[in-house]
């Protein structure tokens, strides 16, 4: 409340100027124009109790809470005599109930868009009050508040203020405007901000966050007086949210929520660790190393996988690929040397998870040793001598002696042989003891490497066996 001030000499109605033995009139008008800003009332000062002529005094008052005595109002003004207007426009957002209080000595009329709502309108000795429950719509309104005071005492209030029982506002807030979220990535921090409401009884705000293909809970994130809310809760993850704003009165009615507000986080959450599930070597269609062959489960969320490979398991890994693929062929393995092999996931965010558990891996040698050479077999009076060429693999684990007998027609004859015996790879001579009785025999010798790889089994040419016949050493004649 503006108490009215003293006009100045500059605001007088009429002022004598001499100059120059000249006589000078001016006018002024009673007070400058004056604007109020809502919900701050403008105030009107007049010398009689019709409101008419040009009003003595304008000012803006925040509350009508006066109390005059028997003196004047302002100076210009009777101390009996005189009216004051108050007018205010307002928006009272969504409206609802309102009671309206007065009281004054002597004349009050308040009115609400033009249409009186309390009339107290005599001389009084004593102040007069009235109480008055009313309905306010949404949106803009004009309150007017006309005062007048004949003799005596001088003394006026008013105040509007809305009702905030559950059981008698039952009037939503309107839905909270100008609602904007901003992302920090630097941060993953969310700030929310909105227009203020309208509502007189508003009592705050509540923020609601989903989660994209969720729906909104029951619960609010937060509740807020303020116009701003910062949502320091976001996962990193990469996934978009959504926000809403609502607004709250004092009797507890809950507005609508504003068009959702969307925010994409930046992702900070590495996926889930592969297993390699292979490790093994790949032959080619011509025989021989395709490479090493690594295979890993699928991993949610993940972009690409990086494959390491290191000489030992607790060695140093050095990343030799990328890719999508569940899958990679170490191409540059060398064949029957051990690797360890560790893989992990990448999301398209770039984190990358944590590396699975080692796996060994070498590619077998698939390359059999050459054919034996050389062989010959010499019957003895203990069964056979056989001797052959030292084989050229570097890699030979050992040799094998197969014995067996002739089937088929002369020409035509195959070595159905079984093995014997195993022979260490320095090794070139082989005695096979039997008892000799003049049988026709075959034999051939097989060259077997570190991986197993058999000569015999792996040649594209028949093998040829020799074949020898025992010397008869039976007797002729029983012993005695």
């Amino acid at each position: 409340m503006n108490p009215a001030r003293r006009t100045t000499a500059a605001a007088a109605a009429t002022v004598v100027l001499a100059t120059a033995g000249t006589l000078l009139t001016a006018t002024a008008p009673a007070s400058a124009a004056v604007t109020c800003t809502s919900p701050v009332f403008k105030r009107q000062f007049f010398a009689n109790t019709a409101f008419s002529g040009t009003p003595k005094k304008t000012d803006c008052d925040s509350a009508i809470d006066q109390n005059w005595g028997t003196n004047a109002p302002a100076t210009g003004l009777p101390k009996d005599n005189f009216s004051v207007r108050w007018t205010v426009t307002r928006d009272f957002g969504s409206g609802g109930p309102f009671t309206l209080t007065a009281a004054t000595q002597d004349g009050i009329r308040v009115y609400l868009d033009g249409s009186r709502k309390i009339d107290l309108w005599k001389n009084v000795s004593t102040t007069a009050r009235k109480t008055v429950d009313v309905t306010v719509p949404a949106g803009k309104h004009t309150l007017r508040v006309d005062y007048v005071n004949w003799t005596g005492t001088a003394n006026v209030s008013l105040a509007y203020t809305p009702r905030t029982s559950a059981t008698v506002d039952k009037v939503k807030p309107l839905t909270p405007t100008g609602t904007k979220v901003t992302y920090d990535p630097a941060t993953g921090k969310a700030k929310l901000t909105w227009s203020k409401n309208k509502e007189m009884d508003l009592a705050g705000y509540r923020v609601f966050r989903r989660l994209k293909g969720a729906a909104y809970g029951s619960t609010p994130l937060a509740t807020t007086t303020s116009t701003t809310y910062t949502d320091s809760t976001l996962p990193v993850t990469g996934a978009t949210y959504y926000y809403e704003i609502r607004a709250t009165d004092k009797a507890g009615n809950e507005s609508a929520g504003t068009a959702d507000q969307a925010v994409t986080t930046v992702d900070r959450v590495a996926p889930g660790t592969p297993a390699i599930t292979k490790a093994t070597g790949e032959v080619t269609p011509t025989g021989g190393t395709g490479g090493l062959q690594l295979g890993w489960s699928k991993v949610a969320d993940a972009a690409t996988y990086r494959v390491y490979r290191a000489a030992t398991e607790n060695g140093t890994y050095t990343r030799i690929a990328s890719t999508a693929q569940l899958s990679h062929l170490d191409t540059s393995a060398a064949e029957s040397t051990v690797y360890y092999y560790r893989v992990s996931a990448v999301d398209a965010a770039g984190n990358e998870s944590a590396r699975s558990a080692p796996q060994r891996g070498r590619i077998w040698d698939n390359d059999p040793p050459p054919l034996v050479t050389g062989l010959s077999v010499t019957p003895t009076e203990f069964g056979f001598q056989l001797d052959w060429d030292k084989s050229p693999a570097e890699d030979l684990k050992y040799y094998t002696i197969h014995w067996g007998e002739l089937y088929g027609d002369e020409g035509e004859q195959v070595c159905y042989g079984s093995l014997v015996d195993y022979v260490a790879p320095s090794e070139t001579t082989y005695a096979y003891e039997t008892v000799p009785d003049g049988d026709e025999v075959c034999f051939f010798v097989d060259a077997v490497d570190d991986e197993n790889n058999s000569a015999i089994k792996w040649s594209d040419v028949p093998v040829q066996a020799v074949v020898a016949r025992e010397l008869d050493l039976t007797p002729t004649e029983p012993a005695p």
